[in-house]
C-alpha cells in the first residue's frame, strides 16, 4: 500500500470528523480548547465567523458535529459541541468592538427576502465589503423562524435579539415589509437577489372530520408562530401532537405551558424512526408527555362542530425481499383517544405563490426552484435561493452554509468571475511542541461520562411559556465538558526516516491502533494489524518504508490523538501537529483575481 500523503487535506476530512460533519465547517475543538482556557470571546468570535449564531445554536442546534465526535468511538456519548458553543456566549464579554465595521459602500445593492439565518448569513458575509444589503421579511423583527418558530422556553427573544443585532449592525438595512412579488423585487436593479424565505406550510391531514372540526385542529407551524407573537395563550385540557419531527416536540411541550394537562404524541412510525433528535424526544417525556407509535390518523371525532378525539389505525412496520419498510394494519381494533385540541407537526413544505412563471424560473415536479447545489443559483442569472426555499426543511445551520456559499456566489459574479470555480479551504500543519514531551494543548484522556445541563424546576418551567428550560453549563461544567474533547484535530505525524523500530509507540498506545509489519494491499494490513481495523471508510495512516522495509501502520479510526506515542518516541519519529481548516467566506480570497 503506497504511503499515506499526510497534507492531503482528504486524508483529514475524515479525521477531523466534527469539523467536516458542521454544514458550517466550524473549528470544533479549537474553540472547545479556548472554552478551557477560559477565553470565551476568542471561542464565540470563532463560532460567530463559521456558523453566524453561537448563542442560538448553542440551544437549538441539530448537532450534525456530536454523532462524529471521536469521544463517542470510546464512550457512548460524544462532548457536548453544541452546549459548550452556548458557554462561549454566556460568558463571552461585549464583543462589539470585534465585530467588523460597516464598509465603505461599493455601489452594489443586494437583497434578501426572507430574514432567517440564511439570509442573515449572506448579509453578514457581504456587507463588511461595502454590498448594499437590504434584508426584507413580512414580521416586524428579523430572525425568520429562529423566532417565529421556536419556542421562548428553547430559545429566548434576548439572544435572538442580540444576534441578530450584531449582522443588522454591519450596516445591513431591515425593511418590514412582505414581498408578494419576485418579479416587482428584480426590476428594482438589484445586482443579486437571494431568497431565503424558508418551508412556510405545514403539511395538512384530509381525513374525514378534518373539515367539520376546524375549529379546534392547528397547522402545528402556524400554531407556533401564533405562540410566538402572543396571539394563542391558551390551549385546551387534552391535546394530541400528530408528528413525530422536532416541530412536534415543539408543540406538545408548549401545550403542556398553554394548558394542556393531558398531552400525548402520536406517530405513524417507530421511535427509533421519528425524525425528532433523540434530545428533543428525551425533553417531550422528562415533561411527562407520552409519545405512542405506530398509530394513523384514520379520522377526527366531532360532536356539534366540536372535536371530541381522534381514530388511530394500529399498524405494524414490514419489510419486502428488499429490505424496503412498509406500514400495514395489524388488523386490531381502532384505537379512538379522546382530545380537544390536535396539532398536526406532519411535515413542512414550500410555497412560493409569489413567484411568477413567467421569469425564468425553473422549477423541478415537487414545485422546487431548480438550484444549482454548488453555486445556489436558479435558472436566472443572479438570482439565488438559500436554507429551506432552496432544498426543502433542514435546520439552521444547514441554512447558515447555504448563505456562506451563496455570498461566495454573489461577490464572485459582481466581480466578474465565474462562480461555478470555488475557492479551495486553507489547510496547514502546524507542530504543537513545546519541549521534548510538552505541547500546547492538554492531551490528557479520562474516561469521562458526558456532563449533564441543568434544568429549571419542571414546576416552575412549566408555568411560564417564556421560562427557559436549560440554564446551561456554568463555568465549571463547560470546562469539565470541554477536557472531554480528544484534540482531533491534532494529528499523529511520522517521519520514517527517524524511526529506529523500537516499538516504544506501540507498546504505550492504550488503543493498539499502531503496527510495524509487512506492507501489503490494503485488504491484507487491515487483518495484519495488532488490532484489526474492519472500519474502511477511515483510511489507514501508512509510512514509507523503514530500515527493516517493514511500515508503520495506524488505524485512524480508533486513535485518540492523546500523544503518548509522540511522548515515548526517542528520536522525534512522532509529531504532535494541528490541522488547521480555513474556509473560503466571500471576499478577496475567494476571488481568482483579487
Amino acid at each position: 500500500m503506497k504511503p499515506t500523503e499526510i497534507t492531503d487535506p482528504a486524508y483529514f476530512h475524515k479525521v477531523v470528523d466534527c469539523q467536516w460533519a458542521c454544514p458550517a465547517h466550524t473549528p470544533v475543538p479549537e474553540y472547545i480548547r479556548l472554552i478551557a482556557a477560559g477565553r470565551y470571546s476568542d471561542a464565540y468570535m470563532i463560532n460567530w465567523k463559521s456558523n453566524v449564531f453561537p448563542g442560538i445554536l448553542g440551544r437549538t442546534c441539530d448537532r450534525p458535529c456530536e454523532p462524529a465526535c471521536r469521544r463517542g468511538r470510546v464512550e457512548e456519548e460524544p462532548v457536548a459541541i453544541c452546549r459548550l458553543k452556548r458557554v462561549a456566549a454566556d460568558y463571552k464579554s461585549d464583543v462589539r468592538g470585534l465585530m467588523p465595521q460597516p464598509a465603505k459602500k461599493n455601489g452594489k445593492r443586494i437583497a434578501c427576502i426572507g430574514a432567517g439565518p440564511a439570509s442573515l448569513t449572506v448579509a453578514r458575509d457581504l456587507a463588511p465589503l461595502g454590498y448594499d444589503v437590504t434584508v426584507f421579511d413580512q414580521d416586524p423583527k428579523a430572525g425568520g423562524f429562529m423566532r417565529t418558530q421556536i419556542p421562548k422556553f428553547r430559545l429566548p427573544e434576548t439572544v435572538i435579539d442580540e444576534e441578530v443585532g450584531y449582522v443588522l449592525d454591519l450596516g445591513v438595512t431591515f425593511r418590514h415589509k412582505r414581498i408578494d412579488s419576485l418579479k416587482a423585487i428584480l426590476d428594482e436593479g438589484y445586482d443579486a437577489v437571494f431568497v431565503g424565505t424558508g418551508a412556510p406550510r405545514g403539511r395538512d391531514l384530509d381525513v374525514p372530520g378534518r373539515q367539520e372540526a376546524a375549529a379546534n385542529i392547528h397547522i402545528g407551524i402556524d400554531w407556533l408562530s401564533s405562540v410566538s407573537f402572543g396571539h394563542i395563550d391558551k390551549i385546551g385540557k387534552r391535546v394530541i401532537v400528530l408528528g413525530g419531527g422536532n416541530t412536534a416536540m415543539d408543540c406538545c411541550r408548549s401545550s403542556r405551558r398553554l394548558g394542556g394537562e393531558d398531552v400525548k404524541v402520536v406517530v405513524r412510525s417507530g421511535f427509533e424512526e421519528m425524525k425528532a433528535s433523540p434530545w428533543e424526544k428525551e425533553d417531550a417525556m422528562h415533561e411527562g408527555i407520552p409519545i405512542m407509535n405506530y398509530l394513523v390518523p384514520k379520522a377526527f371525532n366531532h360532536a356539534g362542530g366540536r372535536l371530541t378525539g381522534v381514530v388511530f389505525e394500529k399498524v405494524k412496520a414490514v419489510r419486502d425481499a428488499k429490505g424496503r419498510r412498509d406500514l400495514v394494519a395489524t388488523g386490531e381494533p381502532d384505537m379512538v383517544i379522546e382530545c380537544d385540541d390536535v396539532l398536526m407537526a406532519v411535515g413542512q413544505e414550500n410555497a412560493f405563490p409569489w413567484i411568477e412563471k413567467d421569469i425564468g424560473i425553473a422549477f423541478d415536479h415537487w414545485g422546487m426552484p431548480v438550484v444549482d447545489p454548488v453555486t445556489y443559483q436558479s435558472t436566472v442569472k443572479g438570482l439565488f435561493f438559500g436554507g429551506d426555499a432552496a432544498f426543502g426543511p433542514k435546520n439552521i445551520i444547514t441554512a447558515v452554509a447555504h448563505g456562506h456559499e451563496a455570498a461566495v456566489s454573489i461577490d464572485k459574479m459582481l466581480h466578474d468571475e465565474d462562480i461555478e470555480q470555488r475557492p479551495s479551504p486553507l489547510t496547514n500543519l502546524v507542530s504543537q511542541k513545546m519541549g521534548i514531551h510538552e505541547w500546547s494543548y492538554d492531551n490528557a484522556v479520562a474516561n469521562d461520562l458526558r456532563y449533564k445541563v441543568p434544568l429549571k424546576d419542571a414546576e416552575i418551567a412549566l408555568k411560564d411559556i417564556r421560562t427557559e428550560v436549560e440554564l446551561g453549563f456554568d463555568v465549571k461544567l463547560g470546562f469539565a465538558e470541554a477536557q472531554r474533547c480528544l484534540n482531533c484535530d491534532a494529528q499523529t505525524v511520522f517521519t520514517d526516516k527517524l524511526c529506529i523500530e523500537c516499538d516504544a509507540c506501540v507498546d504505550i498506545c492504550p488503543m493498539d491502533c499502531i503496527t510495524f509489519t509487512t506492507n501489503g494491499e490494503e485488504g491484507e494490513l487491515r487483518h495484519w494489524l495488532n488490532a484489526p481495523a474492519p472500519n474502511t471508510s477511515q483510511d489507514l495512516y501508512v509510512s514509507g518504508s523503514l530500515k527493516t522495509h517493514r511500515v508503520m501502520v495506524k488505524d485512524e479510526d480508533v486513535c485518540l490523538h492523546c500523544g503518548l506515542c509522540a511522548e515515548r518516541c526517542p528520536t522525534g519519529a512522532w509529531d504532535m501537529q494541528k490541522f488547521y481548516l480555513e474556509m473560503t467566506h466571500a471576499g478577496p480570497s475567494c476571488r481568482s483575481r483579487a
